[in-house]
């Protein structure tokens, strides 16, 4: 037998196997169990929420209908600033 190993008495090969089905299945109920719990996490006070299950699926995503537009006019502000600067010279002024 290797060094640091001992074989446990009267368990043979067949208590190895039922350890193993046993800690098999034990995984398995804590693998359905992860599933089903959800964990949230939350910023900007609360405008943004996520939950997730133990095993990491996404449940959902909320996101405060007003921050939303104000990202989107935002974004909106500096795609159009960015077309003036891109295409301003190209038209000589004339808006487009």
């Amino acid at each position: 037998m290797a060094k640091g190993f001992s074989r446990a008495t009267g368990s043979g090969s067949g208590g190895m196997m039922q350890h193993i089905q046993r800690l098999q299945q034990q995984l398995a109920e804590a693998q359905a169990q992860l599933a089903e719990e959800t964990v949230t996490g939350t910023t900007g006070g609360g405008a943004v929420r996520i939950t997730m299950t133990g095993d990491q699926k996404c449940r959902s995503v909320k996101v405060s209908a007003q921050l939303l537009l104000s990202a989107v006019n935002q974004a909106l502000e500096q795609s159009r600033a960015l077309a003036s600067e891109r295409l301003g010279p190209l038209t000589g002024g004339v808006p487009f």
